[in-house]
């Protein structure tokens, strides 16, 4: 399959990043080119901003289901493409540009091979938050056509191009947001005794918060806890009567997020004591583990070793968070890495995957549903 119209269709999705169930121009390119391939075997269902369109097989035993997340970030884009995004402040920063890319590549190839089974490609909206799949799991047409396997890619500029990097078992985090909302009493900054200084008690709370890894979590556990984002104040010369700390938790154990969100909980009632002030904590979006199907994983391992355009690499668990964990939870299934070789990272506002993985992940995917769906 030629890489250069799919290369194409991720340059012009790369232009038009859009925040989570607010994906209307992404939703409508899609739509505009599946409705473009040929309708035989096609059925189409929209879901928000999501579509889900399943390819009916010719002698189907059983669904296969594909997943393409479809929503950009909050970030700047810096890259310097020709490209770049022309929605501001916005970027596809964690290459989902590259997961639809792929994705219609594979809804083009099976549109025009049918294979045996029938399949489902989902494209999901807002997998960088508040979080589309678990909702979407839950949407009539995923009732109707619930596959009864799934799979996902996922960029990852640290692997050269060529590399599929995947395991059995857990491979992304427990994830939950946190936003943590202080307030005092604000004043000048003369007179800091009659006042509840916010900013004073975010900073101190911020410390708090770092004991919790490294005192209250097993050392041969793991967990981590970033806070991003602090706000408070209004100008330099008035003592803040507020304060805002957004941050992240990730673990890779759930009963270990359990006790972290105790601890963060403890400790916030001991800072309104403390600084008399009051306290709201949010956990916003929360993701469930990404645990890959043992069976099925170790198959596509198999599969992957066996094939000589790719090269499998055997990689460990991350802290990265990721929605696909709830179709998982319900779906057995997997999900992997594709290397992109990017200098900058996922979320860099400088990320800029090698296009040249997009046809060696069409081609790879394409021939192990091709073999899972005719499989006897």
């Amino acid at each position: 399959m030629n890489i250069y119209p799919f290369a194409e269709i991720r340059r012009e999705l790369h232009q038009i990043p859009e925040i989570g169930f607010k994906e209307f121009k992404t939703h409508q390119y899609l739509m505009d080119y599946i409705l473009g391939l040929p309708p035989e075997r096609m059925e189409i269902k929209t879901w928000k901003t999501g579509i889900f369109v399943k390819v009916k097989g010719r002698d189907p035993r059983k669904m296969i289901g594909y997943r393409a997340d479809i929503d950009g970030l909050p970030i700047k884009e810096e890259t310097g493409l020709p490209f770049a995004s022309t929605h501001e402040e916005h970027m596809h920063a964690c290459g989902h540009d590259f997961h639809m890319s792929i994705a219609l590549g594979l809804l083009t190839h099976f549109s025009n091979n049918p294979i045996d089974d029938d399949l489902l490609f989902i494209f999901q909206p807002a997998e960088e938050g508040p979080g589309g799949a678990e909702p979407m799991l839950k949407s009539d047409a995923m009732l109707k056509w619930k596959p009864d396997i799934i799979l996902a890619l996922h960029i990852a500029p640290e692997y050269p191009v060529g590399t599929i990097a995947v395991k059995e078992g857990l491979l992304f985090a427990n994830t939950s947001e946190l936003f943590i909302d202080l307030k005092g009493k604000g004043g000048h900054a003369a007179y800091p005794h009659e006042t509840r200084d916010m900013v004073i008690a975010a900073c101190s709370l911020v410390g708090q918060l770092q004991t919790i890894v490294s005192r209250n979590v097993n050392p041969l556990d793991s967990a981590v806890i970033t806070v991003g984002k602090i706000t408070g104040g209004t100008v330099q010369n008035v003592i803040a009567e507020t304060a805002r700390l957004e941050g992240t938790i990730r673990t890779l154990n759930p009963e270990t997020m359990i006790k972290v969100k105790s601890r963060i909980k403890a400790l916030v009632e001991g800072l309104e004591v403390g600084y008399e002030c009051l306290a709201e904590i949010d956990y916003g979006a929360m993701y469930h583990q990404v645990y890959n199907d043992e069976r099925l994983t170790k198959e596509f391992m198999e599969f992957t070793e066996a094939a000589a355009e790719v090269h499998l690499h055997c990689c460990t668990e991350a802290m990265t968070g990721e929605d696909f964990g709830y179709m998982l939870k319900e779906i057995p299934g997997f999900m992997f890495w594709l290397g992109v070789s990017s200098e900058f990272g996922l979320h860099h506002s400088k990320l800029n995957p090698d296009e040249k993985a997009i046809e060696i992940a069409i081609n790879h995917v394409a021939n192990y549903i091709t073999y899972k769906g005719n499989e006897a």
